[in-house]
């Protein structure tokens, strides 16, 4: 017997590791399929009380749910046509900066001859091999860009097209979870159903507003500090905010290297750096409380080892994927006895409160 007892936490132990070395696989090589899936389902919960008002209104479900995917899908076109006419404007001008890439490079040949002792004639003899080689990589980098470019194309139509069913038979897949669960937890697991929806649509709704609010300010800011193209780079470290704690911190270094290409100075620089730590002293301590809100309860240490987890699963859709999933998942622990631990661990500590 206390052999048994013993070794029963283990063998929970065991189990458990293997369960979650099992769900690592599926999610992995399911990636084409939940992808899509998981984005439609966190959409649909953004969704759904767009789609409740409409069907208030006396408008059949069908109608209802057209008109919100509606609403979406050209809301979502609107972004893309955005950065897609920004991203021409930026490309028009990279020709311009083709005199300046041949004076640097010049310059760098200069330097390797006066410190290397290796002639012009030779190193342009080392680029001309390179060339070679590198037109194959060119090729084949252009053959992945059009992957990459279909593969979205399918996904946002599988996004789309789930969007649609998640929102119409919303009623039914609510209830087949309600019947295949037991009886004694019927009334947690639609508390747990009603919280997760909560979740995702306070995450998702307040990260789309405070992405606008950052648009202006560092449209604004920008503008303000003679940035070339403003409106692009505000919209590039907007977007980039979906990605927590790296995606900002990227979109200021692109605006810094870009700056620099252009000719920009010190003063230019420092000014793009104390753009980038104001305006996230404002979005730290204004914008996320008033707009987000307590979106998720997920403590540092779990929110970078999930982002981590995320890319190294599903990629750069794993990235933005990762928190508002981790955090349904910390409700649908905190419901179940079972699993009460794993929520806490996730979860953020909490402060005693000190008796005096």
């Amino acid at each position: 017997m206390a052999a048994d007892s013993s070794s029963s936490p283990l063998t929970k132990t065991i189990q458990l590791l293997l369960l979650f070395i099992l769900a690592t696989i599926v999610l992995y090589f399911s990636k084409a399929l939940l992808v899509p899936v998981a984005f439609a389902g966190l959409l649909a919960m953004v969704m759904l009380p767009l789609n409740r008002w409409f069907e208030k209104r006396k408008m059949k479900r069908v109608m209802a749910v057209l008109l919100s995917t509606f609403i979406f899908v050209s809301g979502f076109v609107c972004v893309i046509w955005l950065v897609s006419w920004q991203i021409g404007n930026v490309a028009s001008d990279a020709f311009k900066m083709e005199g300046k890439l041949e004076e640097i490079i010049q310059s760098i040949q200069q330097m390797i001859k006066d410190k290397l002792g290796i002639s012009q004639q030779m190193q342009e003899q080392m680029v001309q091999q390179n060339k070679e080689k590198g037109a194959a990589t060119v090729g084949k980098g252009l053959v992945g860009v059009a992957g990459y470019l279909w593969t979205f194309i399918v996904d946002f139509v599988l996004v789309v097209v789930y969007l649609f069913l998640f929102l119409y038979y919303r009623a039914h897949i609510k209830k087949f979870i309600l019947n295949v669960t037991l009886v004694n937890h019927k009334d947690k697991t639609e508390k747990a159903l009603e919280q997760s929806t909560q979740v995702g649509q306070q995450y998702l709704t307040g990260l789309s507003l405070m992405i606008l609010c950052l648009w202006v300010m560092y449209g604004v800011a920008f503008s303000i500090i003679g940035v070339k193209y403003a409106l692009f780079f505000a919209i590039l470290c907007g977007l980039l905010e979906m990605i927590p704690f790296v995606g900002n911190l990227t979109g200021t270094t692109l605006t810094v290297l870009f700056s620099l290409s252009q000719g920009a100075d010190v003063r230019m620089v420092i000014a793009i750096i104390i753009t980038y730590a104001l305006v996230q002293f404002i979005q730290t301590y204004l914008i996320e409380p008033l707009v987000v809100g307590a979106k998720v309860n997920i403590n540092p240490l779990f929110t970078i080892l999930v982002l981590v987890a995320g890319e190294m699963v599903w990629g750069i859709p794993g990235l933005v994927l990762a928190i508002p999933l981790l955090a349904i998942l910390k409700i649908i622990f905190d419901h179940f006895e079972p699993l009460k631990p794993y929520g806490e661990l996730i979860g953020e500590v909490k402060k005693k409160k000190v008796k005096k």
